[in-house]
């Protein structure tokens, strides 16, 4: 797939799976360091934004804007995945006061590479949102283009709200 950063052309590994596609199986690792895989996850309607790295503006700004809108939505489960490691995303938390979001870590690029959303160029996962049913079915999704962009909150939080 092709995207930009600062208008810079860059490429993902693969084409992104559809919607009504079945998401691809990967692994990632929680705040524990426990490797957890998608069927660990998928126990219900599951909201999963990726994030290139946590440490950068408009990935801080999209994750604590989701982490607002969890508490919304009981019936669904939130994730934010980006390559950062455990320890840096634990510190991004607690320095930002983000306790409902999930952040999971594809330090290892399992997520990304098999998602085709890794972007060798910069050894991160593009920019994207995802909504899965409990089957890995997508519901939802967005491709960020350009990674310096944020989501359309506003449409994912509609489509999350047709689900309820």
């Amino acid at each position: 797939m092709k995207i930009t950063r600062h208008d810079e052309p860059l490429s993902t590994n693969g084409t992104p799976v559809d919607v009504n596609g079945v998401f691809p199986e990967f692994t990632v690792q929680n705040a524990k360091g426990e490797n957890v895989s998608s069927s660990d996850l998928l126990k219900k309607v599951t909201f999963i934004s990726v994030v290139p790295d946590i440490n950068t503006r408009v990935c801080s700004i999209s994750t604590k804007k989701f982490n607002q809108d969890v508490d919304k939505y009981s019936n669904i489960a939130f994730y934010t995945v980006s390559t950062n490691t455990i320890e840096e995303q634990a510190n991004w938390c607690a320095a930002e006061g983000v306790k409902n979001m999930q952040l999971l870590s594809d330090k290892a690029f399992d997520f990304g590479k098999n998602a085709g959303l890794y972007v060798a160029d910069n050894d991160t996962d593009a920019r994207s949102v995802w909504v899965l049913d409990n089957d890995g079915k997508v519901l939802y999704r967005e491709l960020v283009i350009e990674q310096t962009d944020e989501p359309d909150y506003e449409s994912v939080l509609q489509f999350l709200d047709s689900l309820a």
